[in-house]
C-alpha cells in the first residue's frame, strides 16, 4: 500500500478550505483517509497552513510521501528544513569518532 500525504477539499463553493490527508494513493481525492494532519486556507491571509508536525514526521519515517503541493507547503511552514537538520545531525553525531581523553601527566609533559 503506497501511502501519501496530499490535500483533500473542503469548504464552499468558490471559498475552498482543504485538509491534508495520509491517504492510500488508490484511493480517490476526497475519498477514504487515514488520518487528518492539517488544514491549509489559501483565501486566508493570515496563518493559512496549519500542520502537526510530529504526525508528519511519523508518517514520513515511515514511508509516507508528500505530493507536489503539500512538499511546497511543509518547505513554506519549516517542516521540510527542521526535520532535515535533525537528521543531518543525527548522521554527524552517529558517525562523529571519539577522541581519547588526555591525562593530566601527558598533558604537562606536552
Amino acid at each position: 500500500m503506497a501511502v501519501r500525504i496530499r490535500l483533500r477539499r473542503q469548504g464552499r463553493k468558490k471559498s475552498p478550505v482543504y485538509r491534508i490527508v495520509v491517504a492510500d494513493s488508490r484511493s480517490p481525492r476526497d475519498g477514504r483517509f487515514i488520518e487528518i494532519v492539517g488544514q491549509y486556507a489559501p483565501r486566508q491571509a493570515e496563518n493559512q497552513c496549519n500542520v502537526d508536525a510530529e504526525r508528519i514526521n511519523y508518517w514520513m519515517d515511515n514511508g509516507a510521501l508528500p505530493s507536489d503541493t503539500v512538499r511546497s507547503l511543509l518547505r513554506k511552514a519549516g517542516i521540510l528544513k527542521k526535520r532535515h537538520e535533525t537528521r543531518l545531525a543525527e548522521k554527524l553525531t552517529n558517525s562523529a569518532v571519539a577522541l581519547p581523553e588526555r591525562s593530566e601527566e601527558a598533558a604537562s609533559d606536552a
